[in-house]
């Protein structure tokens, strides 16, 4: 896959421009089934991963991409949606500055059960975290059980970004990540958030590892699928002096 580098928009950078101004995690939440790893996929791959399977615990990924003339490492760490995981998933919120919360477009379900995912993003991540609600399926529109009419005065009365995508064709993927970073950016830049916390964004003007480039992925996820393997694994990541966001977990 070739790399995009823009300035002015939210594109990848080429592997060869490896540091980055800003380092922010964002997590990914929502019901089972409503596309979440593939959402990811789509956007750190440009591709639909059709073999993807329930998420077990936690996977991690990064990719650095440019906004308003700032490099910005996303580290996005993709949660299991089953109920019987949810409290190891809240564990990982910790820290989160964006919060993309997924829903399935042809699951009511799914979409009333948007409350508590938002409560649990608000009571577990960041104090200053944006949340961005997401409608996944767009391209079953012709098995849609959720208005998009619905689904939008529902994010305009909470204060809530919104937007519909296709993690199967990519529409508005990109779009939402980058809508998502723009507005974390920009209040970092207007005060409202402290860069230099470590529960908030670092303000790194720092080089990344070869292993965090653009044309990397880095996933927590063992070659068994086993939960305690990706929960030592993330153990030794927070313990690493350098890993300052990975801490604030």
């Amino acid at each position: 896959m070739s790399s995009r580098s823009s300035s002015t928009t939210g594109s990848s950078i080429p592997a060869a421009l490896e540091h980055y101004d800003y380092r922010l995690k964002l997590i990914i939440i929502g019901d089972a089934n409503s596309g979440k790893s593939c959402l990811l996929e789509q956007f750190r791959e440009g591709r639909f991963f059709a073999g993807s399977t329930h998420t077990i615990g936690v996977e991690f990924a990064s990719k650095i991409v440019s906004i308003n003339d700032k490099r910005i490492k996303l580290q996005i760490w993709d949660t299991a949606g089953q109920d019987r995981y949810r409290t190891v998933s809240r564990s990982y919120y910790r820290g989160a500055l964006g919060a993309i919360v997924v829903y399935d477009i042809t699951s009511r379900e799914s979409f009333n059960n948007l409350p508590r995912w938002i409560q649990d993003a608000r009571e577990q991540a960041s104090k200053e975290v944006t949340i961005a609600v997401v409608g996944n399926k767009r391209d079953l529109s012709n098995e849609r059980a959720v208005p998009m009419l619905d689904a939008s005065r529902f994010c305009q009365e909470r204060d809530l970004l919104f937007m519909e995508t296709s993690a199967l064709t990519g529409e508005g993927v990109v779009d939402i990540f980058e809508l998502l970073t723009r507005r974390i950016i920009d209040k970092i830049q207007s005060g409202q958030i402290d860069p230099k916390s470590v529960a908030n964004g670092i303000l790194a003007d720092h080089l990344t590892s070869r292993k965090d480039s653009p044309g990397d992925l880095t996933v927590a996820k063992p070659a068994n699928g086993g939960l305690f393997s990706r929960f030592f694994k993330f153990l030794f990541s927070s313990c690493d002096p350098g890993n300052n966001d990975l801490k604030s977990l």
